[in-house]
């Protein structure tokens, strides 16, 4: 059950060390209490292993990249692989500058990945640039529609098999997979792609929902994802006459802060493939 997830993350609240984007810093972390975790940040390269020691998990999100953070996310990645410490990958922007992608595709080759999420243009960038897939899974579409939902989910079982990771893609139509099967999951609002961050603060609360169910990883992800699309739904709801998407930002992580495994379980909707 998905719900359990998010109860376990609320009674050993997890540590996570974040190297995240300056543009949604804080709302990673505000999303990190809400959901029952605990966020540090911290991308000084004299600083990041020692503070990484101290977590359970370590989000890296390549958002803003500069040459100090990209050695941070190196150092810490290699220190947190050495613990056995949950790793994700937030590849933002993957595909749309050498650095991006060129980082994104060396973090994937030199560190072993619990979960990568991203959009489908993301993940198809780290599919190509590391050379690990061919042919019909290059041409996956640019968006997961139910038109070509065969297709997608068989390229994102593809990518999480080869990579050896839990593969998340994020976008109208949610699809997280470990290789063998897939969560199709359709929670979430439309609105939410006019905030900044809201697929930052998914990274950040993945990590603590895997940190949190070690032995439940696939389903840790899957559940993540559906709380973040139902707090979405939730704070729309709750969207007053004049308030815009400012106040709807505040609401989603009031939303996830109201959460707990019977709401998440009744209104997580999702199908396994």
């Amino acid at each position: 059950m998905l719900g359990n997830c998010i109860d376990k993350v609320r009674s050993t609240v997890p540590l996570v060390h974040n190297i995240t984007n300056y543009v949604t810093v804080n709302d990673v972390a505000n999303i990190l209490l809400a959901c029952g975790g605990s966020p540090i940040m911290s991308d000084e390269p004299e600083d990041v292993e020692d503070i990484t020691a101290i977590c359970g998990g370590l989000n890296i999100n390549i958002g803003t990249l500069n040459q100090r953070s990209i050695e941070a996310m190196f150092r810490a990645g290699k220190k947190a692989s050495g613990l056995g410490h949950v790793l994700l990958l937030d590849p933002v922007g993957a595909g749309a500058s050498a650095l991006r992608t060129d980082t994104a595709v060396k973090l994937m080759q030199e560190l072993s990945f619990d979960a990568v999420r991203g959009n489908i243009s993301e993940i198809r960038t780290l599919a190509v640039g590391s050379g690990t897939t061919r042919g019909v899974d290059a041409d996956v579409a640019d968006a997961v529609t139910e038109e070509n939902l065969d297709g997608s989910i068989r390229f994102v079982k593809n990518f999480a098999k080869r990579a050896g990771c839990i593969a998340a893609v994020t976008g109208a139509i949610d699809l997280v997979s470990d290789g063998n099967i897939c969560y199709v999951i359709r929670n979430g609002r439309p609105e939410m792609g006019k905030i900044t961050g809201t697929g930052c603060q998914l990274s950040g609360m993945m990590a603590a929902f895997l940190v949190a169910n070690p032995e439940e990883k696939l389903e840790a992800a899957a559940a993540a994802v559906c709380a973040m699309g139902l707090a979405g739904e939730i704070a729309w709801e709750h969207m007053q006459e004049g308030e815009g998407n400012a106040t709807y930002r505040n609401r989603i992580i009031d939303a996830v802060y109201n959460m707990d495994g019977g709401i998440l379980e009744k209104g997580a909707r999702y199908e396994v493939r």
